[in-house]
């Protein structure tokens, strides 16, 4: 039976276990997880933050990670300015990248929503407001919802993972992780570094 982790990855770490060559200490997963021959089905930003899933099956990684399988990713996303119907069609239709046309999105306005607190915390600019998306895609381009929004006028402050098809990041605390049993349930795995969940961004 295959393992699979569904880990909430802190902000500033690594979707990675090893950090060879930088001339800087980062944090990767090796701070948080020791659990043997688990690896990364896709891969989180450095500067993002959610929902990464680990597992020692390469097909379930293959299903997971591959783009033509075109597994639903929903990101919550908090934008500088004030998101109108012209942003969000162009969102949902596709935009225009270097790479090429993105394929169309799942796009709504949402209320902030209630999430730990990040470490550090976003940099607002006080005379310009900020909202939250709800975005889902299913093709795994290079930081490919940060380039889209910022395509359409709405620059990315805080970026969450919170779904990649069915599995969820809800009720893991930043830093822990779940393993997913056979039968779909999630048990409580041991992070080497408990941290604790804060609100809000």
């Amino acid at each position: 039976m295959a393992r699979l982790l569904l880990f909430n990855k802190p902000f500033g770490v690594l979707s990675q276990f090893t950090d060879r060559g930088s001339p800087t200490v980062r944090s990767t997963l090796s701070d948080f997880i020791a659990v043997k021959g688990v690896y990364p089905a896709g891969r989180l930003d450095r500067d993002s933050e959610g929902l990464l899933l680990l597992c020692d099956d390469g097909r379930l990684q293959a299903r997971i990670a591959d783009p033509r399988f075109k597994m639903p990713k929903t990101y919550l996303v908090q934008v500088e300015g004030d998101p109108q119907k012209p942003e969000l069609a162009r969102l949902r239709q596709g935009v225009m990248l270097k790479d090429g046309m993105t394929l169309p999105a799942d796009v709504a306005r949402i209320d902030a929503p209630d999430l730990w607190m990040r470490d550090p915390p976003i940099r607002q600019r006080k005379h310009i407001p900020d909202s939250w998306l709800k975005i889902t895609i299913r093709e795994g381009r290079n930081r490919q919802v940060r380039r889209m929004t910022a395509t359409v006028g709405l620059p990315t402050l805080r970026l969450v993972r919170w779904s990649i098809g069915d599995w969820c990041v809800a009720g893991i605390a930043p830093g822990q992780f779940e393993e997913v049993s056979g039968s779909g349930e999630r048990t409580s795995g041991t992070s080497k570094v408990p941290v604790a969940a804060g609100r809000k961004s």
